[in-house]
């Protein structure tokens, strides 16, 4: 069987060369993989890096590009009978990662499977805490619900090529087609050991802009939510009391206060515009929107402790938690 590592890239060389060393680290039973990165105009050593490690490459203009297009069409150009989707600035923690991920779809007990995602020194204090939120410990395969991650998920290509993720979407290309397989009688899991460290290198502006287009995006999938500047003012004030309640609790709050602060009200500002906005997206608006930042890379972990990602070239053991 063989699965296809599919890389969705813009001027992703800082990681790159990392990710692509592990995942060349990875032991596997019967299961064979190749790299497909499909690139929408790098203009750093993503390509050359990607071909030097071997990567099949191919590539989408910034006309055609939309997250969803992207990936039917690095899909289309890649060989496997499992589609595997990680982003360019996400590093698999051990060799087992890609096993793990893969395992239940080889079992057939679910037909799209998404993995744990934690972070490192760099990122964000609170987005550590979302990823402690959406990314627990425990597996839950299959889960209840269709929330789906494409920063580490995997899929058959059955269940792919019969439905193929919705081109016009701004974002959440993944839980949109976990939706519709969930309707059509698939089921979804989120795969805890195959757990992947995610950078995320974002400005203020670029955490703002990127709930934004997912809040337009979620309009799409579930039209029924509706964010009021009520809410938005009750889950800003929220979830900057609890960040810093936890931060403090660990000792943290000196360092991050204010990032906890800036990083709330730019999440919420950003999908309250998102979420109210039905008008007609211009073109230039759809540029912003569709077209991935130069700047995109995320990450941390439970958030109460920094995490290390030992590079690819350090011992042999598994990278872990810390």
């Amino acid at each position: 069987m063989l699965a296809s590592i599919v890389i969705r890239t813009l001027n992703e060389a800082r990681y790159l060369g990392d990710l692509l060393a592990m995942i060349a680290r990875q032991e596997t039973a019967g299961l064979d993989h190749e790299v497909v990165l499909i690139d929408s105009g790098s203009t750093d050593d993503t390509v050359k890096i990607a071909r030097e490690h071997g990567a099949r490459v191919t590539t989408i203009s910034k006309q055609e590009f939309s997250f969803g297009r992207s990936l039917n069409m690095g899909c289309d150009f890649a060989r496997g009978d499992i589609l595997v989707f990680i982003s360019g600035h996400c590093i698999p923690v051990d060799e087992h990662w890609l096993q793990n991920l893969c395992q239940p779809l080889i079992d057939g007990v679910v037909s799209y499977a998404y993995g744990r995602q934690v972070g490192d020194d760099d990122s964000y204090f609170s987005e550590r805490r979302i990823f402690a939120k959406y990314f627990p410990e425990s597996s839950a395969v299959p889960q209840e619900g269709f929330f789906c991650n494409n920063a580490n998920s995997a899929i058959t290509r059955e269940a792919w090529a019969a439905h193929r993720f919705d081109e016009e979407l701004t974002g959440l290309e993944d839980m949109a087609l976990a939706k519709v397989l969930v309707d059509a009688g698939h089921q979804v899991g989120y795969v805890a050991e195959a757990s992947v460290f995610h950078h995320h290198s974002e400005t203020w502006t670029s955490v703002r802009r990127r709930f934004e287009r997912e809040a337009l995006a979620l309009q799409r999938i579930m039209p029924e939510v509706q964010l009021s500047r009520l809410d938005v003012l009750r889950y800003i004030l929220s979830s900057i009391w609890l960040d810093w309640r936890s931060a403090a609790r660990n000792h943290h709050l000196r360092a991050h206060w204010y990032d906890i602060l800036r990083y709330r009200v730019a999440q919420y500002a950003g999908s309250y515009v998102g979420n109210n906005d039905q008008r007609r997206l211009s073109q230039t608006r759809k540029d912003r929107f569709f077209y991935p930042s130069v700047n995109e890379s995320e990450s941390l972990n439970a958030w109460l402790k920094p995490n290390r990602r030992p590079s690819p070239d350090e011992s042999q053991q598994p990278a872990g938690e810390t």
